[in-house]
């Protein structure tokens, strides 16, 4: 834990370094693309101190000024499967995105959506010395969390206050200056296993980049995709990728729950190959132009051309109607909205004061999936694209790109984390073990 915690102030510090020259690279991996935006900051960045750490660590305006996607290869489930065609497809969109830019970046920020996400919800307490709340009793109550045992071979990928407490008022995001006797924080930790971390940052090595910090795709999708309201009366991202499909609960403007579905677009579009027998290129365009997951009357009669190109004329002029191919779409997408729920579930996510569900990912856009997954959630379900930053490509405003736009504001404006702060390092006992869903109850 103690490395972990120095890492990840060491991307921080290559954070403002990658700032201070004005470029940066975002970078996306995912299964079915590999996105890269470059940006370039125009503001000053108002970082604390002299290392770049502490709360409010770093606010900095900027705009896109390259981007490049390409076909994902040796990505699975939102993790390196096979590390040099990963490699190779990662080098193919820096390369066009930095074309584009005009410039050569060095640093980048990147983002994944496997690993098997795990959410905790940590609290901790201690006496204020002098009567107004300073940095360093901010860094004890975060030091005095009961930090749970994540188990061997896995990382903290996130590690945000999401609310602080003084005394008996609650809900303050920043206590620093404030008078008062006992300060307490809660904080949400996300875990991820180590082995597929560490095989991304191998890979970003091998493509000559530094890693200047490191997000959950999930996370970055809901701070991209979620409106104001809905980030501080509580609301869920649903980012639905080509490999995986990424849960993320916002409250208070502050994550307090992740995970992942291992099923994702591509499983859908490996159904229809399978379904209709036609190969998998094939099946993604189908899915893409007459693709549904809600069948009526008219779509008996509406068939679909699933010519090929093996050379037989017979096999190749097959037809299949729309009712037969929602009829195969329908039921894998029913089972990933069930997963979905059992997740919600298990995130307490019924407890919340408002209970918005946004859909994003390349795979959102299926005709009719807000109305089944409403059903399904059982509650208010509305699409969302990414919200919209400067300079970036109509290409880059759908919500295919809500992770990569995401990335870019997490990179520009970070959230407080715990490595922020500059926390005592005998304070990492693997202690008892307070999982999310218990906390939401007695903190929200």
């Amino acid at each position: 834990m103690t490395d972990l915690y120095h890492s990840q102030r060491a991307m921080r510090r290559m954070r403002k370094a990658a700032i201070d020259r004005r470029v940066m690279a975002i970078l996306d991996v995912g299964s079915s693309k590999i996105a890269c935006l470059i940006l370039r900051f125009d503001g000053p960045d108002q970082l604390r101190g002299e290392d770049g750490m502490g709360s409010l660590a770093g606010q900095s305006s900027f705009r896109v000024i390259g981007a490049a996607t390409t076909r994902s290869r040796g990505v699975r489930f939102g993790e390196v499967d096979a590390m040099n065609e990963t490699e190779r497809a990662i080098r193919t969109a820096v390369q066009a995105a930095q074309k584009m830019a005009g410039v050569r970046v060095d640093h980048v920020i990147a983002s994944f959506a496997g690993a098997r996400p795990r959410s905790y919800g940590l609290a901790g307490a201690v006496e204020l010395a002098d009567g107004t709340v300073t940095e360093d009793d901010i860094a004890r109550a975060l030091s005095a969390c009961d930090v749970p045992d994540i188990g061997h071979g896995r990382e903290v990928l996130h590690a945000q206050p999401v609310n602080f407490a003084l005394d008996h008022r609650t809900g303050m995001g920043d206590p620093r200056g404030q008078i008062g006797n006992r300060l307490s924080v809660d904080m949400h930790m996300l875990s991820v296993e180590e082995t597929v971390v560490q095989n991304l940052l191998f890979c970003i090595q091998r493509c000559d980049l530094e890693l200047a910090g490191l997000a959950s795709s999930a996370y970055v999708a809901g701070v991209s995709s979620l409106v104001e309201d809905e980030q501080e009366l509580g609301a869920a991202c649903i980012d639905m990728g080509g490999g995986t499909t990424g849960v993320s609960v916002f409250i208070k403007k502050h994550m307090i729950y992740a995970d992942t579905v291992r099923l994702g677009g591509d499983h859908i579009t490996s159904d229809i190959s399978k379904g209709i027998q036609v190969p998998m290129t094939q099946a993604e365009r189908i899915k893409t132009f007459h693709g549904g997951v809600v069948a009526t009357g008219m779509d008996d009669r509406e068939m679909i051309e699933t010519g090929g190109e093996t050379g037989d004329w017979e096999r190749d002029r097959r037809r299949v109607s729309r009712s037969e191919l929602i009829g195969i779409m329908r039921p894998r997408v029913e089972e990933i909205l069930e997963e979905v729920r059992a997740r919600l579930d298990a995130a307490g996510f019924d407890h919340l004061p408002a209970r918005q569900i946004v859909l994003t990912g390349g795979a959102s856009q299926i005709p009719g999936l807000d109305g089944l997954a409403s059903r399904i959630l059982g509650h208010q379900v509305r699409l969302g694209r990414p919200l919209r930053v400067q300079g970036l490509p109509q290409a880059a405003t759908g919500p295919a790109f809500a992770a990569s736009v995401g990335l870019c504001l997490f990179a520009a404006h970070p959230q407080d984390e715990w490595w922020d702060f500059d926390i005592p390092t005998d304070s990492y006992p693997a202690r008892s073990l307070k999982r999310a869903v218990k906390w939401f109850r007695d903190n929200w």
